[in-house]
């Protein structure tokens, strides 16, 4: 997918892609059968699927903001034999006429790794900021939980991601809501994992969310359709149904993490189901 950009009030919004990933059709899907799935996105002969790695780039005329930094290059060989990733994002950052240096601040969402790998990269065999002037943001929650190296989920945690920049003072652990820049600040919506946090990006009277992997992809608009992958998937439903309510209510811009085609869109509700706003 190449770089989208639209004018949001005074700001100026780009889907950066990261490229896309492989990943299990089932993993995404979770309880939903393959036979219903599988209607929205084909999978190839070993069930897998193609994933999109969605940030955002916020210009608001004072500072540059990106929303998650993508699969990073940083995955083991085995890692990257498996997911496949492109390790796009910096090149589509240059695309825009900006460089690392020109990054103000960076929020993660959650970290896992497909979410913040460009946080660092490695030099000289230790893991630095790739953006050496910007200020990071995460919820301490999210980044505890990481610390555990859980058996449920450690593969999805890569400390060298992080911790370097929480060592280095770079990153900022939250604890609820915040408001990070004018105009920019975060919410926790648990179910993915218990401390995720959307992004609100508001100027000129209008909303748009990066809700993360709370709606990874536009098929995973049906409350239900919760992926493997989330740790508590009642409250990803529960979740859902209070993101919804607001969303369209109030008409915000839903920004889509994992979707390979539809970066945003506005939703609406048809005879009870939550669709894409033509």
């Amino acid at each position: 997918m190449n770089n989208q950009s639209i004018s949001w009030g005074d700001f100026e919004l780009t889907a950066l892609s990261d490229g896309f990933y492989i990943s299990d059709g089932g993993a995404f899907f979770g309880v939903v059968p393959k036979v219903l799935w599988e209607r929205k996105v084909k999978p190839d002969e070993k069930n897998r699927i193609y994933a999109g790695l969605n940030s955002v780039l916020v210009r608001t005329g004072k500072q540059n903001i990106l929303i998650e930094t993508g699969i990073g290059n940083k995955l083991s060989a085995k890692m990257k034999q498996f997911y496949e990733p492109k390790e796009k994002l910096l090149e589509n950052l240059h695309a825009t006429g900006l460089a690392p240096d020109d990054i103000d601040i960076v929020i993660n969402s959650h970290l896992h790794f497909d979410h913040c790998g460009w946080n660092t990269v490695y030099k000289g065999g230790r893991a630095v900021a790739t953006f050496p002037k910007a200020k990071y943001f995460v919820q301490e929650g999210e980044w505890r939980h990481g610390q555990l190296q859980l058996e449920r989920d450690r593969i999805s945690y890569i400390s060298d991601n992080y911790n370097p920049l929480i060592s280095s003072g770079q990153m900022q652990l939250l604890n609820g809501p915040a408001d990070i820049a004018p105009g920019i600040s975060v919410a926790v919506y648990p179910g993915h994992t218990r401390n995720l946090q959307a992004v609100f990006i508001r100027s000129g009277g209008k909303t748009a969310c990066y809700i993360s992997d709370l709606i990874p992809t536009t098929w995973h608009l049906d409350i239900t359709w919760v992926m493997a992958y989330d740790l508590f998937p009642l409250e990803t439903i529960e979740n859902r149904k209070k993101y919804y309510e607001q969303a369209i209510s109030q008409n915000w811009l839903t920004i889509f993490t994992h979707d390979p085609d539809v970066p945003w869109s506005y939703l609406e509700r048809v005879n009870d189901k939550v669709v894409l706003k033509p």
